[in-house]
Order: C-alpha cells, then structure tokens, then sequence
C-alpha cells in the first residue's frame, strides 16, 4: 500500500511539475524573442549599453506580463548598479494564483559582439520554482562543461589532459578529434596551451560561454567540451540548461577581491570546493530558453524583412526533458504585433 501511495504521490507531483512547464515554455519564449529583436535592432552600432538597455527593457516589459510572481535572482547586477532587472526585482503580474517563480536572465548575453555583429550573441532566460536556482553573485566562476556522454565521467580538480582523455573515450573519438570552447582571455594562456599539448583543437570566443555551454550538450556543433574561468551568473544559467539536456557543468567560485569573497560566504558560498549541475541548478521544475541575437553554432539571429522579424530560439523543460527549436516569423503593423510560430 505505501509504495501505491507513494506513487501515486510521485505522479501528482510530476503532474503540477508538467502543468509549470507547459504554462511557462511558450511565455519563456516569448521574453527571449522579443529581447532578441530589440537587441538586434541596435545591433552592429558598436555601442554595448545601448544593445544591452534594449534586449534589458524589452526582456522586462514582456516579462511583467505573465501570469507569474517572480523574483530575478540572477540579473543585470544590484539594485544600485541597474536600473531594471537588478538582482531582488519582482516582475509578472503577481496575482495570488500566478506561478512563484525564480528568474535567471541574461537580456543580451555577448553584449561586446552583439555591438560589433560577431557570432553567438543570444537573450537567455531560466526559470524555475522558488529556490531553484543557486544565487550566484557576480564574480568569477571556473568552469568544466560537457554534453551528456561524458557527464559524471570528468573533474573539475583532474589534469586537463586526463579530462580530454574522458571526454574523447565517452564520444569514442581521439582527442585529436576533440574540439574545446575557451573564452579569449589572456588569463587563459595556460589553459589554452595545455589543451593543444594534449592534442585537442581550442575554439576562442569573445563571450557568450552559456550558448557554448548548450552547443557542447547538442551534438553537431563540433563542440566537445568548455573550459576556462568565467561569470558566475552565467554559470547558474548554463547549468539550468544542461540539467535539461543530461549534461553536466563543474564549478569552483574564484572571487577577484575581498568584497566579492564576502558576497559569496554570504549566500553560504565556499571558494573550496567544486558546484555541479545539481547544486547551481537544483529544483525540480526548470523552464529556459534562448534565442538568437546574431547568427551562431546553434542558433540563427535576426532576421529582419519589411513589416516584420524572423527568430531563432531553442527552448527546453526539466520534467519533459525535451529540446524544442522555434522558427517564429512576427508580423509587424501599425499599431499590432501578430506572431506566428512555424
């Protein structure tokens, strides 16, 4: 009789996971477009603020209308530094039946390359129930990212040529075959020199490490594995992702002053030990999506034509734990906006 009851317990509580997930993908998706479209209004105009306080304005307006009561616990910085989606702000319509939620946002992740029209600049989006996402300050984070295969077969305190090993055997490659995303960062010098002594190919980029976090847990994107030191914020969102997708992200909290040492004992935070997808990412009822600022590995950017907009988007839910791409076509005229996903 327990075990009847437990479940059937267990299938109620997948059902209410299911019925947060299916209210909330479409509206994840949405907020992404519509950041995506504002950002990419402006960009190639090598201004980054302006790109940002676009995708950041038009993230916010359509995320205060959604039936959800939520609180962004990884935004655009503290309440003093930001004016809108600073860390703490309630957004949605907050009614007593709305969906309490947790928001990780990152309205235009790749500001610099955005500005400049370089590849893999994209809005992003997580949500999930209260205290489900791991409250990062912003600091540095280093990181280990690897697709589903290779998940619980690597460690962030191994050698970097052992980790290339156990990544390449879980995809039954050679490590010659490996390809390695790497932020191009003269702190990564090192780093970048071991990958090549081992065999492997590095990829630089300029930024967006949480669409690189996604491309290395889809195959086809010839990107293998992420490594290197990066945001913090940006690591919480790369591992609501990956928890959706079965991969897996390490990380160890690496603060670059005393002040940012002490945020992080403040959230309960220890620069000693090593975070996983479970602990940055831990609830049970994860909504994300991203959609394509400027073309990339694996999304297309905007498209803009005559009275209108093309977009790019990959959404993704935990219990469901399926991957849904969106080519959405939205129809511009005076004074309406129709969108039509195809």
């Amino acid at each position: 009789m327990t075990t009847t009851v437990e479940a059937s317990q267990s299938r109620l509580e997948r059902g209410r996971n299911m019925g947060m997930e299916r209210a909330l993908v479409l509206d994840t998706v949405r907020v992404t477009e519509q950041a995506a479209i504002a950002a990419s209004r402006v960009a190639g105009k090598g201004d980054s603020e302006l790109v940002d306080q676009a995708g950041t304005d038009a993230m916010r307006r359509v995320l205060n209308e959604l039936d959800i009561d939520g609180e962004i616990v990884i935004g655009e910085g503290e309440r003093d530094e930001a004016p809108m989606l600073y860390i703490g702000e309630r957004v949605g319509h907050g009614g007593e039946n709305s969906w309490q939620v947790d928001i990780a946002v990152d309205p235009v992740e790749g500001t610099g390359i955005a500005a400049r029209m370089v590849n893999n600049a994209v809005a992003v989006i997580a949500l999930a129930e209260n205290g489900g996402l791991f409250q990062a300050p912003d600091t540095y984070m280093e990181k280990l990212i690897v697709g589903p295969p290779a998940a619980g077969k690597v460690n962030l305190t191994w050698p970097v040529a052992a980790n290339l090993h156990s990544v390449a055997l879980s995809l039954d490659r050679e490590i010659d075959d490996l390809t390695i995303v790497i932020l191009d960062r003269p702190r990564h010098q090192a780093l970048i020199q071991q990958v090549r002594d081992a065999g492997a190919r590095v990829k630089l980029i300029g930024d967006g490490d949480v669409i690189a976090a996604l491309s290395a847990a889809v195959r086809g994107t010839n990107v293998h594995a992420v490594m290197g030191t990066g945001g913090a914020p940006e690591g919480v969102l790369a591992a609501a992702a990956l928890k959706c997708l079965g991969g897996e992200i390490q990380g160890r909290f690496q603060p670059r002053n005393e002040e940012e040492r002490a945020r992080l004992e403040a959230k309960g935070a220890s620069v000693d030990r090593v975070y996983r997808t479970d602990e940055l990412a831990p609830g049970q009822n994860i909504v994300f999506s991203a959609t394509g600022i400027t073309d990339g590995d694996l999304l297309k950017g905007v498209k803009f034509f005559k009275n209108g907009a093309r977009t790019h988007t990959v959404s993704l839910g935990y219990q469901s734990r399926v991957m849904r791409f969106s080519d959405g076509v939205h129809l511009f005229a005076e004074g309406a906006r129709v969108t039509v996903h195809i």
